[in-house]
């Protein structure tokens, strides 16, 4: 049972990411997004073979301490946006920024229920709200890594233009193996971070 309920709180996550690109990019200028229909919260128009299935998968049948997982992009044009500068920045950070305002609202919402008093019920709307909090988090710091396809790497990108074509190509090139490689061997090291604003959030213990 919390498997499902891990996947259907992962599938609801990374489509709130998405969408929050999207509507970044539409208030800056950008319909696509809009015009390909992806500005909606169903996670069948947002799945990805790789990133929502097989990764997700692979990490619960291998016990992995984290469930991470992502979805398929929204169709982005920057240049319709305004703001030509920061804009595609902006959109990249609108994503991370969605689930840290979930993970808040979620650890808000387990703060209350631990003074209401606990019950059955309320014990496991904390166990599923703690679900919620932990995988928005970490999706949040996740996708900040500057490894292409994530977030980072547009960020990174729109701040320092000057960077050399090579050096991006590269990075393209050779994204989704560090991308596999930053899941397993560089995210457990900054999982502390996870845990220390997860208690922070909650008041819980990671």
């Amino acid at each position: 049972m919390d498997f499902l309920i891990l996947i259907a709180i992962l599938l609801f996550s990374v489509a709130v990411h998405e969408v929050a690109h999207g509507l970044m990019a539409d208030y800056l200028g950008d319909p696509t997004a809009r015009y390909a229909g992806r500005l909606t919260l169903n996670p069948l128009k947002h799945l990805d073979p790789l990133g929502s299935i097989f990764i997700p998968m692979l990490l619960l049948i291998t016990h992995s301490p984290v469930l991470f997982g992502w979805a398929k992009p929204v169709p982005i044009n920057t240049y319709n946006l305004r703001d030509q500068r920061y804009g595609p920045a902006k959109v990249a950070l609108a994503g991370p920024l969605a689930n840290l305002i979930i993970a808040f609202f979620f650890g808000l919402l387990i703060r209350l229920l631990g003074l209401i008093g606990t019950s059955f019920f309320s014990a496991n709307l904390i166990l599923t709200f703690s679900f919620v909090v932990q995988i928005n988090l970490i999706l949040a710091i996740f996708n900040l890594f500057p490894v292409p396809p994530l977030d980072g790497s547009h960020i990174l990108f729109a701040l320092f233009p000057q960077m050399e074509e090579r050096t991006k190509i590269i990075l393209y090139q050779w994204g989704i193996l560090l991308l596999i490689f930053s899941i397993f061997f560089i995210f457990p090291i900054v999982f502390p971070l996870v845990r220390f604003l997860f208690q922070l959030l909650t008041g819980l213990s990671g």
